[in-house]
């Protein structure tokens, strides 16, 4: 085989092909099983049990200096008439908004489920009158607040979680920061005491419209005397359970609002960081209502028992 060309052709050909030959080094195999391997499900198991404890520790910590700046700027900005009135009131407006509506209709199958559940049993052992003071202990005791926290941990936590998580994507909380201006001043404190002023407004209105849904219940399906109802629920409901109620409620708005506000402010990823901020709020705030309401009510039957008004 002849080749013609010149030589420089002959030059770019034996360079080009030199070049297309892949050389196979005999460490090639060695690189190749000294690369990283995917850690196995056990691994991970372990590896997340390992850290979950302290990760667990320190945003408890964290919630903690929240929570004692929170309070600490409500505290002197009062003293130092420094209380930003207007933002408060917007955030009230704000956070009513969304909750108020869903309480009103939240609290009517509240109400009508205690009345059809302790309904059948009383007529089955004769005690008809007694469907006020169920609906008092039902309704006052454990469904309202519960209902109250559970809107405020669904409406107003992801909307404090989404518009802090917002904000901190965008870089604002930073800009704050650099500026000398406190974000937990600026923007967690109006929040917190909105939270904590609308808390017992929703609660109230969770009973009234619970408490008259299980008397229109009561008086129309199980045939009871309103008289009768009235009297069996002023017997049974005191102001004791009312104070209770309302103060739970407080406890759960503190609670959504911190849980909200700090997975807020520590929103990262984009907009993907600002729907787990957001997720991890509800879930969280959930939990927490679940268990505190355990609790207060387990002090509230230790040391205030139930017994006739």
């Amino acid at each position: 085989m002849k080749f013609e060309g010149t030589a420089t052709d002959v030059a770019d050909w034996s360079t080009s092909s030199t070049t297309s030959i892949t050389r196979i080094s005999p460490l090639d195999h060695v690189q190749r099983d000294s690369a990283p391997r995917r850690p196995s499900p056990a691994d991970r198991v372990a590896e997340y049990l390992s850290q979950a404890p302290a990760k667990s520790l320190a945003t408890l910590g964290r919630s903690a200096q929240l929570t004692a700046a929170v309070l600490r700027y409500s505290v002197v900005d009062t003293v130092r008439m420094r209380m930003p009135v207007q933002e408060l009131v917007e955030q009230m407006w704000s956070l009513l908004k969304v909750t108020a509506l869903p309480a009103l209709l939240m609290a009517i199958p509240i109400g009508a489920e205690v009345s059809v559940q302790v309904g059948g049993i009383m007529n089955q052992v004769g005690a008809n009158s007694l469907a006020g003071a169920a609906s008092g202990l039902g309704v006052v005791g454990q469904g309202a607040p519960m209902a109250a926290g559970l809107l405020m941990s669904g409406a107003a936590a992801s909307a404090i979680a989404s518009d802090l998580g917002a904000r901190a994507i965008r870089e604002e909380i930073d800009a704050m920061r650099v500026m000398g201006v406190d974000p937990v001043e600026r923007l967690v404190m109006p929040r917190f005491l909105a939270m904590i002023a609308i808390a017992p407004i929703l609660c109230i209105i969770i009973i009234f419209a619970g408490v008259f849904a299980g008397l229109l219940i009561s008086a129309n399906v199980n045939n009871v005397v309103p008289g009768s109802f009235w009297q069996s629920f002023g017997a049974f409901a005191t102001p004791t359970d009312l104070a209770f109620s309302v103060l739970k409620a407080l406890l759960f708005a503190a609670i959504v609002v911190l849980i909200a506000s700090l997975r807020g402010l520590e929103a990262k990823g984009g907009p993907k960081g600002v729907a787990n901020a957001v997720n991890a709020s509800v879930v969280l705030s959930v939990f927490c209502i679940f268990l505190t309401n355990l609790l207060v009510s387990q002090v509230q039957m230790m040391f205030f028992p139930a017994r006739l008004a």
